[in-house]
């Protein structure tokens, strides 16, 4: 049996349950360091595979999961739908019937779920993860909630030992697929610094931007900025396309100029060919547009362009169209103009 002591704890490690048999790829997997919290060591090196559970196998989770499990780590995934388990053990990961099985080995645990309510309920209920991880085991939700609610959730992981960490992620489906995710973490900076290489497993810019709640607050600013230039984006082509301009050629050097955005590089070639297939939800950026228009309001900013988005974020979801990609801000814009149908 292997003792663990990469996370300031020493415990014998129990075996692992699920999909995983001996000679799988993940009993293979190199193993990985994880700085030590004690106060007589700054670097421990593991004696086993530092195990990872992912919580919440959506568009993002899933990616995010297989690039741990690429990445050499042992890696747990639970979802409310089995198929998406089933894709994670098929990557060689391992798969959990319930949120507190997942946990219970773990050393580090992700969330990613919807919105404040979704991860109180993993975080907080009878088969959540406060009740059924190990002391010092790190905590990161990856969700994008209310900074408020981080916070709270923070002191109470804190309170029964656990290491959280908020860690909204930027980058949309493609940017889960890469790798390639923007990170902005909120917490102790010690269990930052702990966390910092399975982050780094999924991400291609990792910043601590302060204590618990700050990760949330600036993703709120980011998610600000990116429905803004959606719009304006949306607008553009509709004004483009009225004119009978090449647009492809168009978008490519608006790109290469001051005009230029991830936001053009990603969702302009969607808006031509009208695809707005899901890489993230309308019905989640109208969450998101929520909590920034609220935060906002609490400390006194005015948002006014915010706002006007925030609105027409809630119209289109409002049409029903809440499935669609946030791309799908362009279906709006063309009805406004009286344009649809082309």
């Amino acid at each position: 049996m292997a003792v663990r002591s990469g996370l300031g704890m020493s415990t014998t490690a129990a075996p692992h349950h699920g999909s995983a048999q001996p000679g799988s790829p993940q009993h293979e997997r190199p193993q990985h360091d994880l700085p030590q919290d004690s106060e007589d060591s700054t670097m421990a090196t593991r004696t086993d595979t530092t195990t990872v559970t992912v919580i919440g196998l959506g568009i993002m989770g899933l990616p995010m999961a297989k690039n741990l499990v690429k990445a050499g780590y042992d890696v747990v995934g639970f979802n409310r739908s089995q198929d998406k388990i089933d894709q994670l053990v098929g990557a060689g990961g391992r798969g959990a019937s319930s949120v507190a099985e997942s946990v219970q080995n773990a050393d580090v645990v992700i969330t990613m779920v919807p919105d404040s309510p979704d991860v109180e309920a993993v975080v907080t209920g009878e088969d959540g993860v406060l009740a059924h991880a190990r002391q010092g085991t790190i905590w990161i939700d990856a969700s994008s909630i209310r900074p408020d609610v981080a916070a709270r959730l923070a002191e109470q992981a804190a309170a029964k030992g656990l290491r959280p960490l908020d860690a909204p992620v930027s980058g949309g489906e493609q940017g889960a697929i890469d790798a390639a995710l923007s990170i902005m973490v909120g917490g102790e900076e010690s269990d930052f610094e702990a966390a910092r290489p399975v982050l780094e497993a999924v991400g291609k810019t990792v910043v601590h931007v302060g204590p618990a709640g700050s990760g949330q607050t600036v993703k709120a600013a980011n998610q600000l900025i990116v429905a803004g230039n959606i719009q304006l984006l949306a607008e553009a082509v509709v004004f483009l396309e009225a004119y009978g301009v090449d647009t492809d050629a168009a978008l490519k050097v608006l790109g290469g100029g001051l005009a230029g955005s991830k936001v053009l590089d990603q969702k302009g070639q969607k808006m031509l060919d009208r695809n707005f297939d899901p890489g993230f939800r309308l019905q989640l950026h109208h969450k998101d547009m929520g909590i920034v228009t609220s935060a906002a309001r609490e400390a006194g900013v005015a948002v006014p362009l915010g706002a006007i988005v925030a609105q027409l974020v809630a119209a289109t979801v409002n049409k029903g169209d809440g499935g669609l990609d946030h791309s799908g801000l362009f279906k709006l814009t063309e009805e406004l103009s009286g344009r649809t149908g082309r």
